[in-house]
């Protein structure tokens, strides 16, 4: 059975700052989105890594992710490639990763280098958080005025008087 499984990883600072969206196409192909800023100009590889333990931040989240096992001769399935940070220290990605399962990401990290080269630890990294796919968030809105519940004050509710 296909399961849609959506995950997102946000990148909050205090220097590198972005967001990474995730979205399960079909049972083998995952849609990949991201965007950056912060990072210096140039070419950064990112990666998803083992574990999502940012105690150490990117150092403690363990090897690329390599579920399959691929030896050295192939790319690990979490490598995800590079980005090119433009002049103002932006990068942005739109892809697809084959045989990459959303679900199977869920509580790992994402991890932006400094460089192309994976052997120095990330500059950056975040866990990826499941996220509802489209549909699956069903919202409720105040009939009254279709405020969503959790954007309304306390001016939008009357206060019982018994």
């Amino acid at each position: 059975d296909f399961l849609i499984s959506a995950a997102v990883s946000e990148f909050k600072g205090p220097e590198i700052f972005g967001v990474v969206r995730l979205a399960q196409v079909n049972m083998e192909l995952a849609r990949i989105e991201a965007n950056f800023s912060g990072l210096s100009p140039g070419k950064h590889s990112w990666s998803i890594n083992e574990f999502g333990d940012l105690t150490r931040g990117a150092a403690s989240t363990g090897k690329v992710f390599n579920p399959l096992n691929e030896e050295k001769t192939k790319e690990p399935l979490g490598d995800l490639g590079t980005l090119d940070a433009n002049e103002k220290g932006e990068a942005f990605y739109t892809g697809v990763k084959e045989k990459l399962r959303v679900a199977d990401l869920i509580g790992r990290a994402i991890v932006v280098y400094a460089t192309e080269d994976k052997s120095e630890h990330g500059i950056a990294a975040a866990v990826v958080a499941r996220s509802a796919g489209v549909g699956e968030n069903y919202k409720k809105l105040c009939t009254c005025d279709g405020t969503t519940i959790w954007e309304a004050s306390d001016k939008d509710f009357v206060a019982s008087k018994f």
